[in-house]
């Protein structure tokens, strides 16, 4: 009998501690010189896509957890729950989108009614597979929303050709188009501040080893690219099953990066602010989420990318330390510029959003 009690106590104990915010270490985490790391908010359950308002508002999606939240003035509000992975948002001209994964939703005058959001559908017409199926969006220049469709599967070739795609489509949710094809599962993608041009991270397939094939940076400057899969992978890894398979005469379009198999390479950014070292400047910041299936971990960090036209010309590690000897406490998710140029990263294991600022001499 007193075995059972606590065996019932410590499942209590178990559950009741599952419920907690996980320890986080900021002192761990390792930045340039005189760039600092702050939690901007906490008690962000599974926190994923970020985007400002125009006020400074930041909403943020999450995955798993199904919850959509707005952090006003240190406050976390629970804007609406239960929805299908609504990982990915973006606030444009007063609404805010909503990707969840067969669903865009709107939020309609989003500011004045962050108390009683009310719920649009603007389209439900896009595939329902939860493999890959959550979704990154984001208004491009043109004024078009930008949604992408991951493959539903690791690797496949499927027939119907909406799967493995990035497309766009009106903000009423009509005139769907496909601008990109040959891209597996992408999480997370800008457009450059000077040029416009769509950039967009993509993670590699899974079982064919620790070291390939690699995550990808890519660009797309126009409509009608393949980006390989499931041919080829990488710049030049080709596919045992389909790259005889390919159709005759593609074209296909090479990374302009890689980056190492299985980092998870998801949310991206470019710096658009006026707060951090010059070098910075329009560059790209990548969160890289972190390995699931390598036999030694990889990820679980915040990168950068140099830009210069077409091309990638240099590539570092920006913020690391969330994962030492192969035990990791957070997960970067998403990466935003806020008003005052400083660098927001979401984390959905650590449930909460870092604040990265610099302080210069």
């Amino acid at each position: 009998m007193k075995k059972n009690f606590l065996i019932v106590i410590n499942l209590l104990l178990a559950c009741y501690a599952f419920g907690q915010e996980r320890p986080i270490y900021l002192d761990r985490i390792q930045l340039p010189e005189n760039y600092h790391i702050e939690i901007y908010a906490s008690g962000v359950e599974n926190a994923r896509g970020l985007d400002f308002a125009t006020d400074g508002t930041l909403f943020a999606g999450s995955r798993n957890k199904g919850n959509l939240y707005a952090i006003r003035d240190g406050k976390v509000i629970l804007l609406d729950s239960a929805l299908a992975m609504p990982s990915g948002l973006d606030f444009y001209e007063g609404d805010l989108y909503v990707g969840a994964i067969s669903t865009i939703y709107r939020y309609p005058d989003i500011l004045s009614n962050l108390d009683k959001p009310v719920r649009e559908i603007v389209t439900d017409q896009f595939p329902s597979d939860r493999w890959h199926g959550w979704k990154y969006i984001r208004f491009g220049p043109d004024g078009k929303l930008y949604v992408p469709v991951g493959a539903a599967c690791n690797v496949c070739d499927s027939v119907n050709p909406i799967y493995a795609t990035i497309n766009t489509i009106s903000k009423d949710g009509s005139q769907r188009e496909t601008y990109a094809r040959g891209v597996r599962n992408t999480v997370g993608f800008d457009f450059h501040p000077q040029t416009g041009d769509l950039w967009f991270t993509d993670n590699g397939r899974d079982m064919m080893g620790d070291d390939i094939p690699s995550d990808e940076l890519n660009h797309a400057p126009q409509k009608g690219m393949h980006f390989g899969f499931p041919y080829l992978h990488a710049t030049d890894i080709k596919d045992p099953e389909f790259w005889d398979k390919r159709p005759e005469g593609l074209a296909i379009a090479k990374p302009k990066l890689e980056i190492k198999a299985h980092s998870a390479a998801i949310g991206m950014r470019f710096y658009t602010g006026e707060m951090f070292e010059e070098k910075y400047k329009n560059g790209a910041f990548i969160a890289e989420h972190g390995s699931w299936n390598r036999s030694k971990k990889v990820g679980y960090l915040v990168s950068f990318a140099k830009t210069e036209g077409d091309k990638v010309v240099d590539y570092e590690v920006f913020a690391s330390g969330w994962m030492q000897e192969e035990d990791y406490w957070g997960r970067p998710a998403d990466v935003a510029v806020g008003p005052d140029g400083a660098l927001y990263v979401s984390d959905d294991f650590a449930n909460c959003i870092y604040r990265i600022y610099y302080e210069g001499e």
